[in-house]
């Protein structure tokens, strides 16, 4: 290794991040900033990262934000996967978007439920046909033997839906996140980030607080 990982630093001079700019509704000043990482054309700007409660312990990975419906951040996935029996067993989740290009990051907690079987069949129809019938080949997380198990299963699934659209499997459909807490941070010099963070209270309406970095 060339470099000391203890060595990697950054200085995050950018930007700037005050309570008295945000916007009263956390997910109205999301969507700002969320048009703000397109217009840099950040590298999937949509990337998140979903962590669930395996039993006692956190379980993480990246997916994609596919929609704000609602107040609620939405994302699809195989319902028998890891994460899917993860969230039937326990609806509270975190989502952490960060986007090094604006030297920003939005962490979101709150609950997860199943969307409704026409908005996953709407959007499953929007998919690109090869999306549509990998839904239907892999057994997400479950151990294979190897790739030839999903090429064999591809080949069985093109042959099913040959000259026919491509129905919406069974296990597979979208989630929507309800949050609870979202953070909005903003690197600034010395490690002495900007954090506003607000916090949905028993009042139905939204607390706006600075954290110390």
């Amino acid at each position: 290794m060339q470099q000391s990982i203890a060595d990697i630093r950054k200085e995050y001079t950018a930007l700037s991040l005050k309570a008295s700019e945000v916007d009263a509704n956390p997910v109205d000043q999301f969507l700002s900033w969320f048009d703000m990482a397109i217009n840099a054309e950040i590298m999937d700007p949509n990337a998140m990262t979903l962590s669930t409660i395996d039993g006692n312990k956190p379980s993480s990975r990246i997916v994609l934000l596919k929609g704000v419906e609602n107040e609620e951040f939405v994302f699809y996935t195989n319902y028998n996967s890891a994460k899917g029996h993860q969230m039937a067993s326990s609806p509270y989740v975190s989502l952490n978007f960060f986007w090094p290009e604006l030297e920003r990051q939005v962490r979101i907690e709150g609950t997860v439920q199943k969307v409704d079987k026409a908005t996953s069949d709407a959007y499953f129809k929007s998919r690109p046909r090869g999306s549509q019938i990998g839904a239907w080949v892999s057994p997400q997380s479950e151990t294979i033997e190897g790739r030839e198990v999903l090429n064999k299963r591809l080949e069985e699934i093109e042959l099913k839906f040959k000259d026919k659209d491509v129905e919406r499997p069974p296990h597979w459909g979208g989630y929507a996140v309800k949050p609870n807490l979202i953070e909005f941070w903003q690197g600034r010099p010395s490690r002495l980030h900007d954090r506003i963070q607000y916090t949905f209270s028993e009042a139905n309406n939204w607390t706006i607080e600075r954290l110390a970095p």
